[in-house]
């Protein structure tokens, strides 16, 4: 479906697209809206990540629904596309999980600790690709 330059994706197009970028945002509802950047790779096709004692950390003890947003985009050629995951967020606890995680390439690019591991698990996925309009005849 195209509408005004957007298409929508299907659930295997942003399937397709999620392992192709390294960072992406996580938006809990906490105090106020916060919407974090996160280094994050895939597990069993959840989307996880390392974080320290925070907003992000609170919403996955309280297994709340957030989201989880990748995107690329060419600003020249006025293209891209975005990938939006929505699930419920907990932490990674069980010691063979965290051992699978463990394996993954998921460095803590920030300077404190970020010894605590979230899955998202998603309930539904979404993504836009954004074309140039054709020029008018």
């Amino acid at each position: 479906m195209s509408n005004y330059g957007f298409t929508v994706l299907d659930e295997s197009e942003c399937n397709a697209l999620l392992p192709t970028q390294r960072v992406g945002r996580v938006a809990v509802n906490a105090e106020h809206l916060a919407v974090l950047p996160v280094v994050y790779a895939l597990l069993d096709g959840d989307v996880v990540f390392r974080t320290a004692p925070g907003d992000k950390l609170v919403a996955a003890a309280r297994h709340e629904s957030v989201t989880f947003e990748i995107d690329e985009y060419d600003t020249d050629e006025r293209r891209g596309w975005s990938v939006n995951v929505v699930g419920v967020a907990a932490e990674i606890v069980h010691p063979d999980d965290l051992a699978r995680v463990h394996a993954l390439d998921l460095p803590a690019w920030a300077g404190e600790v970020r010894d605590r591991f979230v899955r998202i698990r998603a309930t539904h996925v979404t993504g836009r690709r954004l074309e140039p309009n054709p020029a008018p005849a």
